[in-house]
């Protein structure tokens, strides 16, 4: 069978509301996801054991294949599946890891995706979605990676909607922040509620999404911030560049994002942002 390729890109948390946490100490969330035109690549040769190459400019930063969610995800579908087809996986590592980007969410996603195309399974196949939740709470909402709402622990997704196109930069200024330390940071106390989740539609023009967007947060910023300082710095510079609409950090960080007018705003923002801070990591992109 020939070799298969999925891209597998970046997630973004355009907002990010902790509702509460629950008895057994998962954190309730509300979340609007898009997902960005950069990340990762994975490829799977069918047919053979199971193998997993890591490459690319942060595969020493992904950790060893072992702990990989691509390496967990597919085990996992063997399991719920027997006699499943498996293969050689070649994973292309391009984001920047413990990011806030659910970059490795996505590369399982991905490896699912591949899977089932090698196997003839659907995308919306139950054991497929089963086991997305099982390697990790973002894996299901990467499997169809389109705009969705996304709430609970991760396991409650809208249908996918429609936004408008959105011209942005993302900064990562090198260093990682482990999600579990960040909701350390909350104190939230098991089976206490935060808030009741908000019920407002999206707007579907640009510029009322934007004007909707600012009026909403991401809960994990403060923490991430006091176990990074250095992600305030990322936003002020993303917030001084022209034609920058809105900055906030994504997901539990350290990556930020900034909503800019123009393709060509962020474009020439990612150019400025790079050439001031070489070690950090900037993407130009579209959501």
């Amino acid at each position: 069978m020939a070799r298969l390729v999925e891209h597998a890109p970046a997630k973004v948390n355009l907002t990010l509301a902790v509702l509460g946490r629950r008895a057994d100490g998962y954190h309730l969330l509300d979340s609007l996801v898009v997902f960005a035109d950069v990340g990762d690549s994975l490829t799977l040769t069918p047919g053979g054991p199971l193998t997993l190459n890591v490459r690319g400019v942060t595969a020493k930063q992904a950790g060893p294949v072992e702990s990989n969610l691509v390496f967990k995800a597919a085990k996992a579908l063997a399991t719920e599946i027997p006699n499943l087809k498996l293969g050689r996986f070649t994973l292309d590592k391009r984001l920047p890891v413990a990011a806030g980007l659910g970059g490795g969410s996505s590369d399982a996603a991905a490896a699912l995706r591949l899977l089932a195309r090698a196997n003839r399974l659907k995308r919306n196949d139950k054991r497929l979605l089963k086991v997305a939740g099982s390697v990790g709470a973002d894996v299901p909402v990467c499997i169809d990676p389109r705009p969705r709402r996304m709430r609970g622990i991760g396991e409650k997704l809208s249908a996918p909607f429609a936004v408008p196109k959105l011209a942005a930069v993302l900064v990562n200024p090198g260093v990682a922040v482990p999600t579990k330390d960040v909701f350390a940071l909350l104190g939230l106390e098991t089976g206490a509620a935060k808030r009741a989740a908000r019920t407002r539609g999206l707007p579907r023009s640009r510029g009322r999404l934007i004007a909707f967007l600012a009026g909403e947060h991401n809960d994990l910023e403060p923490a991430a911030i006091k176990l990074q300082p250095v992600i305030a710095r990322v936003l002020t510079a993303l917030r001084q560049q022209d034609g920058c609409d809105l900055a906030r950090m994504s997901g539990s960080g350290a990556t930020c994002f900034g909503l800019f007018k123009t393709s060509r705003a962020a474009a020439a923002a990612a150019r400025h942002l790079a050439t001031a801070q070489p070690r950090w990591w900037v993407k130009a992109t579209v959501f």
